[in-house]
C-alpha cells in the first residue's frame, strides 16, 4: 500500500518513509541477530566491563536486550506508524541512558557505538510525527 504521509513541512513521499522505516528494521533486527550471536563474546564483556559479575543477570540483560529489539524490529515491520515509532525511540532511550550511565566511553568509540542513536533518534521523531498508526 502506497500513502503518503503528511508532518509539519509538508508531505513526506511514500519511498522516502518506506526507506527510513526499512533501515530502522534493518537496524533492530540485525541488532537482536548480533546480540543473539556473540551474547558470550561481545555483550559479556561489555556487561563485565561495565562492573556486572553476575552470569544469570548478564545473560538476562543480553537476552532481554535482544528480545526488545527483535520486537521493535517486527513492531516497525508488521505496524508502521507513530506508536512503533514512539516505542522504538523509548527503548533506545532507556538502553541509550542504560549504556551512559554503565559505559559511557561508548560515545567517544570510533564506531559511533551511542552516537548514532542522534540520527536514528531523528528519523524516528520525524516518522512518528508523519505517519499514522497502522490498523
Amino acid at each position: 500500500m502506497t500513502r503518503s504521509i503528511t508532518h509539519s513541512t509538508g508531505a513526506l513521499p511514500p519511498h522516502t518513509a518506506r526507506l527510513l522505516r526499512t533501515s530502522l528494521v534493518a537496524v533492530w533486527l540485525g541488532t537482536a541477530v548480533v546480540s543473539a550471536i556473540t551474547h558470550r563474546t561481545q555483550g559479556e564483556a561489555l556487561l563485565r566491563q561495565a562492573g556486572l559479575t553476575d552470569d544469570g543477570w548478564i545473560q538476562a540483560l543480553i537476552w532481554g536486550g535482544a528480545a526488545a529489539d527483535l520486537l521493535v524490529g517486527l513492531a516497525l515491520w508488521r505496524w508502521p506508524g507513530r506508536h512503533s515509532a514512539w516505542a522504538a525511540l523509548g527503548l533506545m532511550g532507556v538502553m541509550t541512558l542504560t549504556a551512559t550511565v554503565l559505559l559511557p566511553h561508548l560515545w567517544l568509540d570510533p564506531l559511533g557505538s551511542l552516537l548514532k542513536n542522534l540520527p536514528i533518534a531523528a528519523i524516528l521523531v520525524v516518522l512518528a510525527r508523519a505517519e499514522k498508526s497502522a490498523p
